[in-house]
């Protein structure tokens, strides 16, 4: 399905009761004034930008931003004042650097999901994907696993510490990342077996332990969508998740349903105080908002072009390295049956390997 882009494009008792319920009249309304113009700036990576859904908006970036991720959707179902500071590709020191200029003692909401990129997840999945006799999937998670137990913790410390100073009023959410797998691969040219695909599931799970903790620390609400997207995962029947996908870059991101009924209902609560269910009303307002949040966030582009894409890269058999362990492997690249059979061959002998 090709990209498409939006283009700036209440004496008595009575009395007292009565009194009474007046003044929460009124301030309910000044309430829901105040909510109705907040500023709410969404931070963070491709989750929270809206890789995926293969609609962004035309903002000079490669941020790849979509008016149906959960930031805009929310922001449209409340009339907040959203600045969609999340790009594709970015890392905590990325937010740290170029996003968070953004906050402000007025700013009433922020939204963010940051570290599956420090973890290296694309470079993780490149990996996984390939047959097993020219890969090590295992060792891939293995590395990813130590950083997010041993390296990330002290990172998200020093940048939640950050944003709470630089939007002292705000209501901070850290954002989680959904399970990707749901066990089997139904891509005709990747190679992620049931146990490597458990392992990275593991993998999102630690990495939302991790956020979670990190979040309560600092006095953050968590938003975990993990049970949002059970049953929907790649190769489930109502995928919210892209597979191998072309445009290649929103492979193993949310589609426009993931954000809609996964994400949006997992964050809503702790932004908006409720749980938002996405209508077609609220996805046409997000659609109208197009031009305004390209127009915003051009003006951000110089920042944005300092943060490298990271993208997913789709296995490929004819290069000389694939050739050579190929080679190594006995395995005939003419043959699929070879490639497979070979596949999960070593995929076993590298499980025992590590127990």
């Amino acid at each position: 399905m090709p990209t498409t882009r939006f283009v700036s494009s209440r004496a008595t008792r009575t009395t007292t009761i009565a009194g009474l319920g007046a003044g929460l009249l009124v301030a309910a309304t000044a309430l829901s004034a105040h909510a109705a113009g907040s500023s709410y700036v969404a931070l963070g990576d491709s989750y929270s930008s809206g890789t995926g859904t293969r609609t962004y908006i035309d903002d000079g970036t490669s941020c790849l931003r979509s008016v149906y991720a959960y930031p805009s959707l929310i922001a449209s179902a409340k009339g907040y004042a959203l600045n969609f500071r999340a790009c594709s590709g970015a890392t905590i020191a990325d937010v740290t650097n170029t996003q968070l200029s953004a906050l402000s003692a007025s700013t009433a909401y922020v939204t963010m999901s940051v570290g599956g990129n420090d973890a290296g997840f694309a470079r993780i999945l490149t990996t996984c994907a390939q047959p097993s006799w020219m890969s090590d999937c295992y060792g891939a998670i293995d590395k990813a696993t130590a950083f997010v137990n041993n390296t990330l913790p002290g990172s998200l410390s020093t940048l939640y510490t950050s944003i709470r100073a630089k939007a002292p009023n705000a209501k901070v959410t850290i954002v989680g990342y959904p399970r990707i797998f749901n066990g089997e691969d139904c891509n005709a040219f990747t190679w992620f077996s049931p146990t490597e695909e458990a392992r990275l599931n593991a993998a999102a799970d630690l990495l939302n332990s991790k956020l979670a903790a990190a979040a309560s620390a600092k006095g953050f609400a968590f938003a975990n969508p993990t049970s949002r997207f059970i049953g929907h995962a790649v190769c489930d029947s109502a995928e919210w998740i892209n597979g191998l996908s072309y445009p290649i870059v929103n492979s193993y991101h949310p589609k426009v349903d993931g954000h809609a009924y996964g994400y949006t209902p997992a964050v809503s609560p702790y932004v908006t105080g409720s749980t938002l269910r996405v209508t077609s009303a609220i996805k046409a307002t997000a659609a109208a908002s197009a031009d305004r949040l390209a127009r915003q966030q051009r003006a951000y582009a110089a920042a944005d072009s300092r943060i490298t894409p990271k993208s997913f890269v789709a296995p490929d058999l004819s290069t000389p390295a694939a050739k050579a362990a190929a080679a190594r492997a006995g395995v005939d690249l003419s043959s699929r049956a070879s490639i497979d059979a070979a596949d999960r061959r070593y995929d076993a002998a590298q499980r025992a390997a590590r127990g």
